[in-house]
């Protein structure tokens, strides 16, 4: 038998940030990956996780993990997908460590990911986007770093995790005024602001203050803010702005909802699904075609472009008196 802990211990702080220098973001989500994991399996083998081995992790026990994600967690094929990913990717690093474990990892690499769909994404209309950003107070401390978030978080399209983790060395105010990114990928990028958006970060660098914390927007305690405070903070805000704008409240918004919206807002601005992926920082513009599918004006083009200006009129006439007859019964 081979203990487990020592081996899931240089994966995450070896494996996953020294040797294939993986984020942070990624080492949260696999950490947490297999602490429902091991969690799980000590509760089906009657043992604790501390006392797992490696022997334990087989193909059956991963297929009943994924099973109780779905069913008892109501996990959706992604969330089951970004598990099974995490579980793989540490069976290839063991099956290097033990060889003699390459059935045993095979078994579960062939465990096949589920076929997610592909709905289309939720975005904010103008009009929705603009009664959450007049939500935040102006006059206050909190009301100003919400309404830079809120202008940031839509004007730039940056992720939320791009976002909270914003330094105030990646801030250029001189004209033109620009930002910073290094996001998903080790992928960077520079980000031009528009007017509002300098000026909102203007307005919340000067009331920030001298702390010690080099991240841009702080929380409540003066601590780097987070993501669950962030989405908080856009929740407060948009049910707020639901009140006097109605059709927010039949739609779910998140951190990602700003994001799409920019997106859209930039491909119909601009009608270069290109210029978009470079905004966004996708690593492929296949990543960028699913706004093409959400915005109807991109189809509305397409059809006017392939329908014939002109259709000649015909009618059908039946080459049988028969069929005459069966045409109007």
């Amino acid at each position: 038998m081979t203990a487990l802990a020592p081996h899931i211990a240089a994966f995450l702080h070896e494996r996953l940030p020294v040797e294939q220098g993986a984020s942070e973001h990624t080492r949260d989500s696999y950490s947490y990956a297999f602490r429902l994991l091991f969690t799980f399996a000590g509760e089906k083998l009657k043992m604790s996780p501390s006392s797992l081995q490696l022997e334990h992790l087989d193909a059956p026990l991963i297929l009943n993990f994924l099973e109780n994600l779905e069913s008892a967690r109501r996990n959706k094929a992604a969330s089951r997908n970004v598990r099974l990913a995490a579980i793989k990717s540490f069976m290839r690093f063991v099956e290097y460590r033990i060889p003699s474990s390459i059935e045993q990892v095979r078994r579960i690499l062939a465990i096949p990911a589920k076929k997610t769909d592909l709905p289309l994404v939720g975005y904010l209309s103008v009009d929705e986007m603009k009664a959450v950003l007049e939500t935040p107070d102006p006059t206050t401390r909190r009301g100003i770093r919400d309404r830079a978030m809120l202008l940031l978080g839509f004007t730039t399209g940056v992720r939320v995790s791009e976002l909270v983790g914003l330094r105030l060395e990646s801030v250029s105010l001189q004209s033109p005024a620009s930002i910073f990114v290094r996001g998903k990928g080790r992928r960077e990028r520079n980000l031009l602001l528009c007017r509002e958006s300098a000026q909102a970060l203007r307005a919340w660098l000067a009331t920030r203050g001298q702390v010690s914390v080099p991240e841009l927007f702080l929380n409540a305690r003066d601590k780097q803010m987070t993501r669950s405070g962030f989405e908080y903070i856009l929740r407060k805000h948009t049910n707020a702005a639901a009140k006097h704008c109605p059709s927010l409240g039949k739609k779910r918004v998140s951190p990602h909802s700003l994001r799409h919206t920019c997106a859209i807002v930039t491909l119909k601005a601009t009608r270069d699904i290109r210029k978009v992926a470079l905004w966004l920082g996708h690593s492929s513009i296949q990543s960028t075609e699913i706004y093409t599918r959400t915005d109807p004006s991109e189809k509305l083009e397409a059809i006017e472009a392939l329908t014939p200006p002109m259709l000649r009129r015909g009618r059908f006439r039946p080459p049988d008196k028969l069929l005459e007859m069966l045409k109007s019964p």
